[in-house]
């Protein structure tokens, strides 16, 4: 049953960035090209929704679906993490088109080449990990 709520979830997800085109190469060169504001607004959007998320669980406590509370553990604030980070991710995104949700949204729309995109990053992503503890914090 829980498994069924996750793939709701990512169905409803998936169809909402379809529909508003956030998974669209156009819209995001849009974007980059400061164009339109229709991603800075559908960003902005899911940034105060998680904002005000983050909030009402910090307060209420909530529970996750094992009945655990959840546990929000403030990371470590160098900027030169969120500088390599973000221009690392920048990059991705902009060569790519797509960041890690909307790549996924690419396949499920039948956009194949997406899958070259989606392999580079699972092997970026574990290279970062037999790397991680090398790097400076």
């Amino acid at each position: 049953m829980r498994k069924l709520v996750f793939i709701l979830i990512g169905l409803i997800l998936g169809l909402t960035m379809y529909k508003a085109e956030a998974a669209s190469w156009f819209r995001i060169y849009e974007m980059f090209n400061f164009q339109s504001f229709h991603m800075y607004g559908f960003i902005g959007s899911a940034l105060i929704i998680g904002i005000g998320a983050i909030q009402w669980i910090k307060r209420r406590k909530i529970k996750d679906m094992d009945r655990h509370q959840i546990q929000i553990t403030p990371k470590e604030k160098t900027f030169s993490r969120y500088l390599f980070g973000g221009i690392i991710f920048g990059l991705g995104w902009a060569l790519a088109g797509a960041c890690p949700l909307p790549m996924f949204v690419l396949v499920g729309a039948g956009v194949f080449p997406i899958l070259i995109v989606i392999l580079g990053a699972v092997a970026g992503t574990w290279l970062y990990g037999l790397i991680r503890h090398k790097l400076p914090h």
